[in-house]
């Protein structure tokens, strides 16, 4: 039967869409599509970005930590002196929140120093 599709260029090959979908939304900087048989049917559901309220609830944390990945979603990185001035908080407390978001790989390290910022992790790893 699908080989019909084939002739009638309905289908350049089985299961290449798939693919196709997937590398779409890496180059887009998307989260993978959630693919679900469902028996009857496949529903393919695409999300603007893995860190949904959902996600960052179950990984415990705080509103200023949520502030900050709003911030970096909109603004691409983040540095130490912005995550102060965004919360009102101290260096200490700063350097410690954004620690935590790096250990649980929402954010990495680019740069070293006084040029360190924080960028979103790819969640595709």
């Amino acid at each position: 039967m699908l080989e019909h599709f084939f002739w009638v260029k309905y289908v350049e090959e089985v299961g290449t869409g798939t693919n196709k979908l997937i590398d779409w939304c890496k180059r887009w900087d998307l989260p993978e599509p959630d693919f679900e048989f469902t028996g009857t049917s496949i529903v393919v559901t695409f999300r603007k970005s893995k860190l949904t309220d959902e996600y960052l609830s179950a990984l415990e944390l705080n509103e200023r930590q949520i502030k900050a990945v709003e911030y970096v979603k909109n603004n691409k990185e983040i540095d130490n002196k912005t995550y102060r001035k965004l919360n009102d908080i101290g260096k200490v407390i700063s350097a410690k929140e954004l620690n935590d978001m790096v250990i649980k790989k929402i954010l990495k390290i680019a740069g070293e120093g006084r040029a360190r910022k924080y960028v979103l992790n790819d969640l595709n790893d």
